[in-house]
């Protein structure tokens, strides 16, 4: 009977040294996981309360007189940049280089207004234009005027079309989704789900396209790799909601 007993405890034994093998492994392959590199968490720009970080262009912290927040968006009143200078703001705390860019916004009939990104600031500088490239914000439906491909919505402005086949456009007052991807390789710019325009910053194609048109006499334009988000007061009403970045 003994040995029956002395049996059982070594199968007992034996038995516990095997469950366990696989909890140390598993606990080994968690460690191993939790020290990985997590992806890159949203970071809030504009959460719909507050405006923290946010200022004019080459100006003092704090809104100007013509941004202020209304129903949980960035409005632009249209009164400080009727020349294309003074109204336009930069979220300021913050560079960034290689990022997706995800925010809603809204434009009034006819309107007209911009995303920049890499935005440089100096007493050299009068505009983020000149030296940020632009993501258009439009309303192609309304604008009273004759417009160049390069000028509509979604456009690189100046530099790339958007592709008519894919492209949403919604009447003035009606809520967009953009998106801004960028990284050395390739730009990516979306509207309400679709993908617009790719291209290679700082490519053969790009430099042509730079010294062929309309920022030929702007040296500085799109030739750096980091700096501000800017949003554009171009003389008209405009909204910018759920404003998010993520590094990448």
């Amino acid at each position: 009977m003994k040995n029956v007993y002395l049996l059982a405890i070594i199968l007992l034994g034996f038995s516990a040294c095997q469950n366990s093998q696989p909890a140390e492994e598993a606990e080994e392959e968690i460690t191993e996981e939790a020290a990985m590199p997590q992806e890159s968490e949203w970071i809030m720009l504009f959460d719909g309360s507050s405006a923290d970080g946010w200022r004019s262009y080459n100006g003092e912290p704090g809104l100007p007189g013509n941004w202020v927040i209304e129903d949980g968006a960035l409005k632009s009143l249209g009164t400080g940049g009727n020349t294309d200078i003074g109204g336009d703001i930069v979220y300021a705390p913050q560079e960034f280089d290689n990022f997706e860019l995800s925010l809603e916004w809204k434009i009034s009939e006819g309107g007209n207004s911009g995303i920049f990104y890499h935005v440089q600031e100096g007493e050299k500088y009068a505009a983020p234009y000149e030296t940020a490239p632009e993501y258009q914000v439009l309303d192609d439906i309304g604008y009273p005027d004759p417009l160049e491909e390069w000028q509509k919505v979604g456009a690189d402005y100046g530099m790339y079309v958007g592709d008519p086949e894919k492209k949403k456009v919604k009447a003035a007052g009606e809520w967009n989704t953009t998106r801004i991807i960028f990284t050395p390789e390739k730009v990516e710019y979306w509207l309400n789900g679709e993908m617009l325009i790719t291209f290679v910053p700082w490519s053969d194609d790009w430099k042509e396209r730079k010294a062929a048109g309309k920022w030929k006499d702007y040296p500085d334009y799109g030739e750096f790799k980091s700096g501000l988000i800017g949003l554009q007061d171009h003389g008209d009403l405009a909204w910018y909601r759920n404003i998010k970045v993520k590094e990448l």
